[in-house]
Order: structure tokens, then C-alpha cells, then sequence
């Protein structure tokens, strides 16, 4: 008898179950952002921008794509998209003539007041199944996202 690669329980495999209550919540998100004309990825970008604009000044598309933990190139494109629909500007950076430095416009921190509560409803419905461990849960989640640094 060969040895099998698996582990004998799918459900002991964390790695699948994360993947599996992701694709679970993301087809959630993505049924919710359609009527909004938004990918979840274009949503993420906007989310994070919104919130990086209130903190930080200059804030790059590396700065950004760094935040939402997303390719720097994807980022790149998604923004182009989203400077195309006109709600972001993307201008060069007052001392780094590399970077590009990002922002939304009014149309886009509109998009993006009325779009947050309609993704926060629905992270407080899938996530409230695990009630008072959610702050737990978040630890963890967290915990994982920093070591990769």
C-alpha cells in the first residue's frame, strides 16, 4: 500500500477550509458588488484608498498595493480601470519622479461610502456564526497576514 499524500480528513487540512470559506465569502461579495458595478478587487483598492487618504499624504500604488496585500502590477491595472471610470486620479509624486501617486475623486469616495456598508453587512452576516470569537479570529487572521512582513 502506497502512502497517500493527503491528509485523511479534508477538514483537518486548514489551508482548504481557508480556501474553502473564502470562496464561500467571496461569491457573497461579488453577488453584493455587482449592482455597484465594482470587482472585489476594484472594491479592495478603493476601500484601501479611501482609508490610506485619511491617515497619509502622497500615498503611492506600491503604498497601496503594499496595504491590500495585492500584486504590484495587478494593482497597477485595476487602477487604470478605475482612473478610466473616473474615480481615482493617478498624478506624479511631488519628489519621486518613479512613483505615481494615487486619489480618489469625488466620484470615487462617493462609490466607495456607498459601497463599504453593503460589504460590512455582509461580513457581519457570514461572520457572525462565530460570535464572540470573532476578535479571536481576527487575531489570528492578523497573525498570519504579519509574518509574511
Amino acid at each position: 500500500m502506497t502512502q497517500q499524500p493527503f491528509k485523511n480528513d479534508a477538514d483537518a487540512s486548514t489551508g482548504f477550509l481557508l480556501w474553502q470559506v473564502h470562496a464561500i465569502w467571496q461569491r457573497q461579495i461579488t453577488a453584493a458588488l455587482r449592482p455597484h458595478e465594482l470587482t472585489q478587487v476594484q472594491f479592495a483598492l478603493l476601500a484601501s484608498l479611501l482609508w490610506l487618504m485619511q491617515r497619509e499624504e502622497n500615498i503611492t500604488q506600491i503604498r497601496l498595493a503594499r496595504h491590500a496585500k495585492l500584486d504590484v502590477m495587478m494593482t497597477s491595472q485595476v487602477l487604470r480601470a478605475l482612473q478610466a471610470r473616473g474615480l481615482l486620479e493617478r498624478r506624479e509624486h511631488p519628489t519621486d519622479t518613479r512613483a505615481k501617486v494615487v486619489g480618489l475623486t469625488e466620484a470615487g469616495i462617493a462609490k466607495a461610502m456607498a459601497v463599504i456598508p453593503v460589504v460590512e453587512q455582509i461580513d457581519a452576516q457570514f461572520f457572525s456564526i462565530v460570535g464572540e470569537q470573532q476578535t479571536q479570529l481576527n487575531g489570528f487572521l492578523n497573525l498570519l497576514i504579519q509574518q509574511e512582513g
